[in-house]
């Protein structure tokens, strides 16, 4: 059974959509506000996420964006509730992800069959992500370099993990504080700094000169390996 997420504060569209999912055969997990939105979906890992634009605490796109930061959920399809046009164009900007929209007022045949083709045409995670010499595996949380093993922690095994999915990405220190160490959390920029330099000095050949890891000036970190500078 598939399970959705409904992230949806009006209690009458709530209901319907309930109603008419359940009827479905799709299993249902909901949440009225966009914060507790991304705390529920990190808990249930839904197979798709159904997603109003005005919710009570925060913007939809930015709680598209809140779960997109997160590895284990970004390749979670969002269909998102527009009210407007307008809206659904701003939905068509963000990535990465499948995402998809429906400008109310809902036609729920028309947002079933946009949740079936969706979780029909959802494509598997890759299990195993390389850059050269490096492989991270994600069914046994392992790391090698060139065949060896590296012992990470956990949470420098979630901060590669970030980076590598996502080559030539730059991510900003308070977007990997918030897919690593999430919300609510008791550190600070620094600490991605120091996790960082932890993480160098064990996948690196020569962590002063990084071929993996690189440090962009003003906004953050970004994974991009370089062939040239790599020496195992």
């Amino acid at each position: 059974m598939k399970k959705i997420l409904l992230v949806q504060n009006d209690p009458d569209l709530f209901a319907l959509l309930k109603y008419s999912l359940d009827r479905e055969g799709y299993a249902l997990a909901g949440s009225r506000t966009g914060k507790e939105a991304v705390r529920l979906c990190r808990r249930e890992k839904p197979d798709l996420i159904i997603l109003d634009m005005m919710l009570p605490d925060s913007d939809g796109l930015e709680v598209g964006r809140s779960l997109r930061a997160y590895p284990e959920l970004r390749r979670i399809p969002v269909v998102f509730l527009a009210a407007t046009a307008s809206e659904a164009e701003r939905i068509a900007g963000l990535k990465p992800g499948a995402n998809d929209c429906v400008v109310k007022p809902v036609v729920v045949r028309e947002l079933i069959e946009r949740i079936r083709g969706r979780l029909r045409d959802r494509p598997p995670g890759a299990k195993v992500l390389r850059a050269g010499p490096l492989e991270l595996n994600r069914a046994n949380c392992q790391v090698r370099r060139a065949g060896k093993p590296i012992a990470l922690t956990k949470t420098e095994f979630k901060l590669l993990e970030i980076l590598l999915s996502r080559p030539g990405a730059v991510f900003s220190r308070e977007q990997l504080l918030e897919a690593v160490w999430g919300p609510g959390r008791a550190v600070t920029a620094r600490t991605v700094d120091v996790c960082i330099l932890r993480l160098r000095r064990k996948v690196e050949s020569g962590p002063g000169a990084p071929a993996f890891i690189r440090s962009i000036r003003g906004l953050g970190y970004s994974f991009a390996y370089a062939p040239e500078q790599a020496a195992d």
